[in-house]
């Protein structure tokens, strides 16, 4: 009989690795620029030299990805991350200034913002882009100087298997290190005392690792999910409109917590809106069972549960529209590939109207004014994402400026997360903190005020000492006041 390991014997070695890590760390003391970069220009060594065996391994976790679609997700836009951190790290590192108080600004006094690395940072990572979540992150906290470790997702194996080898290759344990293993070794993992944390994955997990996390006061960034809404207006090209949203709700299976999830379509222009999505998936994927360019979804698991919400509305009396060009059966459980499904005017007490789709189904809803599609929205948690495709500058800026979500992207799909000089961060139930960019580098640094007194003793030269005076009495009734 097969017996759960303790929380002792899966805590230790984590604990032991911390420790190594953070001995290390303050042995280092300043972390250079020069230390930096290298560590950055290991990370892009590691990502171009074994591409391709790093496609293998996603692919065989997957049981079908694209080498297309991983050198795009994964192996590209890290790469990206990692080179843009890289231009700007010596700006980034600079003192910033900031004003001194008047009056003792004028006799010499400064005020500067020091960055500084925290020490050891903690990345949890999900398994739907499993290569981009480590290095996104990872290139944020190693620019900002720190040493990290990384808890990868039990779901991709072979993925995580590579990853660790790679990084023995490249980097001693107490620089960077992955660790793997399921449940038990992400709860533990998510308990130590990091001097950040960094959590990517499910609404339900994140709380579990802020709670962990909060038992030893260790700084948490959650970058969760939720349901991402589209709006697409009645101006413009609705066929354009269709084909990017069918693009970017196709990449990864829908397999990202940044997809479209449900998309309001002008009542007018639902069938046309319909029509062109069909035309879309015919052009793009005019076979499914034996295209290596679809995108299976991940587990048998995860099968089951997109495949249950397709039937729950199908048994509701819902009109669902499968876009499946060939027709294919996709029963099959081992393959584990769904076809694109619209729901069409799902009602909301549904699940897949109440849970993260995660997965090919797209729910339509109609709508006859903007408003009642901002009041919908509003009503629900905020989401990570958000579209609107339109030409109408007035509903653009009325939408932007009545809705709240983590990003915004207009006649797009998830652009605005490629780019590296922008934060990427949920709000509310959607995720805590950002990271990205320069953003990220503050994410991942202790911003340390440093005040420098001029050269004159302002306090004593305005009586401001014990014993006080009516002199003091004078001076804060001339500054307080309205």
């Amino acid at each position: 009989m097969s017996t759960q390991p303790s929380i002792e014997s899966v805590t230790e070695p984590l604990q032991q690795l911390l420790d190594l890590q953070r001995s290390a760390f303050m042995r280092e003391g300043e972390v250079a620029l020069e230390t930096r970069i290298d560590r950055l220009n290991r990370c892009i060594a590691m990502l171009v030299d074994h591409q391709t065996e790093i496609c293998e391994a996603v692919n065989e976790d997957f049981g079908c990805r694209s080498r297309h679609v991983t050198l795009m997700t994964d192996i590209f836009t890290s790469v990206g991350s990692l080179k843009f951190v890289k231009k700007n790290l010596k700006k980034w590192m600079k003192p910033e200034k900031r004003k001194a108080p008047v009056p003792m600004n004028l006799f010499g006094a400064t005020a500067r913002i020091h960055y500084q690395p925290k020490g050891v940072i903690g990345i949890m990572t999900p398994w739907n882009v499993p290569v981009n979540m480590i290095f996104s992150p990872l290139a944020d906290a190693i620019g900002a100087g720190n040493r990290v470790m990384i808890k990868p997702s039990e779901f991709t194996p072979k993925t995580a298997e590579v990853m660790q080898r790679l990084f023995r290759e490249y980097f001693e344990d107490s620089e960077i290190s992955i660790v793997t293993g399921g449940a038990e070794v992400g709860a533990a993992f998510s308990s130590l005392a990091f001097d950040h944390l960094i959590f990517t994955g499910a609404t339900s997990i994140g709380k579990l690792v802020m709670k962990a996390a909060a038992e030893n006061l260790t700084p948490v960034t959650l970058e969760l999910g939720g349901k991402s809404p589209v709006i697409v207006s009645d101006s413009g090209n609705l066929e354009e409109y269709a084909e990017k949203l069918i693009a970017g709700k196709s990449m990864n299976g829908g397999q990202l917590c940044i997809s479209p999830d449900y998309c309001f379509v002008p009542a007018s222009r639902l069938e046309a809106f319909i029509t062109t999505c069909k035309n879309t998936i015919k052009t793009m994927f005019p076979t499914i069972a034996d295209n290596p360019d679809f995108v299976s979804v991940i587990n048998e698991r995860h099968f089951d549960r997109v495949k249950g919400y397709i039937d729950e509305a199908r048994e509701a009396g819902t009109r669902i529209v499968e876009l499946n060009p060939a027709n294919e059966d996709w029963n099959d459980r081992a393959r584990h590939k769904i076809p694109l499904h619209l729901i069409v005017e799902p009602s909301d007490d549904l699940k897949c109207m109440q849970d993260e789709i995660f997965g090919p189904i797209l729910n339509i809803k109609t709508y006859r004014t903007v408003d009642e599609c901002l009041e919908f929205i509003a009503q629900r948690p905020r989401p990570l994402a958000m579209y609107y495709f339109g030409n109408d500058k007035i509903e653009r800026e009325h939408i932007l400026a009545n809705s709240i979500a983590g990003g915004v992207t207009v006649n797009d799909i998830a652009m605005h997360v490629a780019c590296d000089d922008m934060p990427f961060g949920g709000v509310g139930n959607s995720g805590i903190g950002n990271y990205r960019g320069f953003e990220g580098f503050r994410t991942f640094s202790h911003a340390k005020s440093v005040f420098s007194q001029g050269f004159v003793n302002l306090a004593k030269l305005a009586g401001t000492l014990p014993p006080y005076s009516d002199k003091v009495d004078k001076m804060m009734a001339q500054q307080i006041k309205k």
